[in-house]
């Protein structure tokens, strides 16, 4: 693949996952803290509603093989990125009503919002899995680590531009000003979407797609058949399994305090909305900083991506640290500091670990093998938000312990939950992994069609 080429398709992949990462910052950083420290909703119902999406992720498997096994227009991604883009911006539009029935501690305010946010995570499983496999199908192997970088640097930007929207159209909460911020989803998110994935993707010829369907059984289509089939693989190797749960607590490391750390600002040392706000852009920055230094570092001089990630997970246990430090000896000071480390190193956490899911992956399976990653990515983030808001009313609304001392220990509980993952990370072998063949996965697929 040519530079000129490889560079077009890097910026179009990067522009698809802007909504994406528009929609996240808005539901992870904008409502909770409004539902949160605004609105008086209770902690753990929040932080669970926003992680409920997440545990949505056992369909990112059947989503990833169901764009395997069946295109649309000879198109096995883009249609599935597209549909999953419009489906997912629809229930934007309602939160900021749900936030206000939420602070109103509405039992129908409750109900709908775990329905909206549900269909929401149904949306995102689909374009998590299409979105992975594209990259893994159409991008080679060895510029794969730069591309990561910058579609997840997109993520990222969109991300922080969804904060500065926010604070220019939001700067204290009013449910008016909430609902124009929310009402500009679906443009940001199709338009974006629409433009990236124009020419990006091949299509795929009756031949491709027959040999693909050959090598596994119909019956493996439905959501728990193809659940039983990834069971299974992770069951007969290893080192599938141990990737598993290194991205699994991983992720719970690093998003544990997604749902908390606005209304810590909030709750601890005061800080108004706008303030708070800021706290996307400083690790947000670190991140991209991370992920091109090391995305350019790498394209002259190779690194293990196993070692990249292994860096990234002591920095961010190192800037969460920090944090907890800036909890319990009052210093708001060393807040943007950790952030920024924990940002940076979240750089090279992403970098490292995406490039080995991407390798991690068998000829013809990379929606199912991505998916499977996407479904741990998926139950991380879903683990993460339940436990923050757990800990936040036992420890702290309940009045166990000064909110001081309750933000510091969950912190300090995160930053173990990242070295327990680098600790995993050191037994997983790429090599390894790749000795389960299309032979082995034959006879999984035939297993589960026998049983």
């Amino acid at each position: 693949m040519s530079v000129l080429r490889l560079t077009i398709k890097t910026i179009q992949l990067a522009i698809t996952r802007v909504g994406a990462g528009w929609m996240f910052a808005l539901l992870t950083f904008n409502f909770n803290r409004v539902a949160i420290a605004d609105l008086k909703a209770v902690a753990v119902i929040v932080t669970s509603l926003i992680g409920l999406h997440h545990f949505i992720s056992f369909l990112y498997p059947y989503w990833g093989r169901l764009s395997d096994r069946h295109p649309i227009l000879n198109f096995r991604r883009s249609p599935y990125i597209l549909l999953s883009g419009l489906l997912a911006s629809v229930p934007m539009l309602f939160l900021p009503s749900i936030a206000v029935g939420l602070g109103q501690r509405s039992p129908v305010a409750t109900l709908l919002a775990f329905l909206l946010i549900g269909f929401f995570g149904m949306s995102m499983a689909m374009n998590g899995s299409s979105s992975n496999a594209l990259i893994a199908e159409i991008i080679p192997e060895k510029s794969r680590g730069g591309v990561v970088a910058v579609v997840w640097a997109a993520v990222i930007i969109s991300g922080i531009g969804s904060a500065i929207v926010s604070r220019v159209i939001m700067p204290h909460y009013t449910p008016e000003s909430m609902q124009q911020l929310y009402n500009l989803t679906p443009f940001i998110v199709l338009g974006t979407m629409f433009i990236g994935l124009i020419g990006v993707e091949p299509r795929i010829t009756k031949e491709q797609h027959a040999k693909f369907l050959a090598e596994q059984p119909h019956e493996t289509d439905s959501p728990l058949g193809t659940l039983r089939v990834a069971a299974r693989l992770m069951s007969t190797n290893a080192q599938a399994r141990s990737f598993f749960f290194y991205v699994l607590l991983g992720i719970m490391g690093i998003f544990l305090q997604d749902a908390i750390l606005e209304p810590y600002g909030a709750m601890v040392f005061g800080m108004p909305q706008g303030e708070t706000a800021a706290f996307q852009q400083v690790w947000g920055a670190g991140a991209l900083l991370g992920m091109f230094g090391i995305g350019a570092f790498s394209n002259f001089f190779p690194v293990a991506k196993k070692t990249i990630a292994t860096i990234g997970g002591v920095g961010i246990a190192l800037g969460l640290s920090t944090i907890a430090a800036s909890s319990l000896i009052h210093q708001a000071s060393l807040i943007t500091p950790g952030l920024f480390l924990v940002g940076l190193a979240i750089g090279f956490f992403n970098v490292g670990s995406l490039s080995m899911m991407m390798e991690m992956t068998i000829e013809g399976q990379a929606g199912l093998y991505m998916g499977m990653w996407g479904m741990a990515q998926g139950l991380g983030n879903g683990l993460a938000n339940v436990a923050s808001g757990a800990l936040l009313s036992l420890l702290v609304e309940s009045g166990f312990v000064s909110a001081t001392v309750g933000y510091a220990l969950i912190f300090g509980f995160e930053a173990l939950l990242m070295v327990s993952a680098v600790v995993i990370l050191r037994g997983v072998s790429v090599q390894q992994f790749k000795g389960l063949t299309h032979q082995d996965i034959g006879t999984v697929l035939a297993m589960d069609a026998a049983g």
